[in-house]
């Protein structure tokens, strides 16, 4: 089964407080000036990032892109699926939903379609 690009995973402990996680594609070596988010469907969002595929150098500038696009701090971008792989999962941590789940996705999906359309 294939998840969707955007969902919201419930927090294990008691607070609203919950996870992003973000079907990814990465595009590792890419032009300084293609960097950033390059198109986001209902699968998979395609990222270019110029660093190189090594040491984790791209996982450091996906998580910078993310950071940067959705305004959230670093600490809270984390990959958690695919290190080695361009196919990655990021989790983005402290995302309160405020008990509008699918506000809060679209909100998300906004913000990632607006860096691809820049």
């Amino acid at each position: 089964m294939a998840f969707p690009a955007i969902r919201h995973v419930a927090s294990s402990s008691k607070t609203a407080l919950g996870y992003i996680y973000l079907q990814c594609h990465v595009k590792p070596g890419a032009n300084k000036q293609r960097e950033g988010i390059i198109s986001v469907s209902d699968a998979v969002i395609e990222i270019c990032v110029s660093a190189q595929a090594r040491e984790g150098e791209a996982n450091k500038a996906v998580r910078e892109v993310l950071s940067s696009v959705l305004k959230h701090p670093k600490s809270d971008v984390e990959v958690i699926r695919g290190l080695k792989s361009r196919d990655k999962t990021i989790a983005i941590g402290g995302i309160d939903v405020k008990g509008d789940e699918q506000k809060c996705i679209s909100s998300i999906r906004a913000q990632l379609q607006s860096a691809a359309d820049e």
